[in-house]
């Protein structure tokens, strides 16, 4: 089995485009994606497989019931959590093969207790104060993209 050289994870994911989206960049980059239940609609659901046309059934996923069931499974866990309260750019950071970008659902984002184990590890993307978030399959486009840029996972 091959390691994927990016993982991306949503932790309790309600909107199925946005998954659907983050699971077709997912697939552009070879990427693995990662969900943690409970899910906000079915995974079979239209609207998942709209948003992921037919690239959804080369999707690496795997949904797993919790998160310490996810810490069990992945076989290296270097995180990046994505969050508003990050103090850090997501381009002021050096990423590795291997790495997880972590990314909250849309209307909580991630519970205290996966931020509190992680403190260092905070990273934001740059906003304006004027809106409470950006949407998140463009969060994890723009962070993919990085890691991308960084670590190249495809190129022109």
């Amino acid at each position: 089995m091959t390691l994927p050289k990016l993982n991306v994870v949503l932790y309790t994911p309600e909107i199925p485009p946005n998954t659907g989206n983050i699971g077709r960049s997912c697939v552009a980059l070879g990427a693995k994606l990662w969900l943690i239940e409970p899910l906000g609609f079915d995974i079979g659901e239209k609207a998942i497989r709209r948003s992921g046309l037919d690239y959804w059934q080369h999707l690496d996923l795997e949904v797993l019931p919790d998160w310490p069931t996810f810490l069990e499974r992945i076989p290296h866990f270097n995180p990046w959590l994505f969050t508003k309260t990050g103090e850090r750019s997501h381009t002021d950071v050096t990423y590795q093969e291997g790495d997880t970008l972590v990314f909250g659902s849309e209307s909580s984002g991630l519970p205290d207790f996966v931020r509190q184990a992680h403190a260092d590890k905070h990273l934001r993307i740059p906003m304006s104060p004027l809106v409470r978030s950006i949407n998140l399959a463009t969060a994890a486009g723009i962070a993919m993209y990085e890691f991308n840029r960084q670590i190249p996972l495809v190129t022109l």
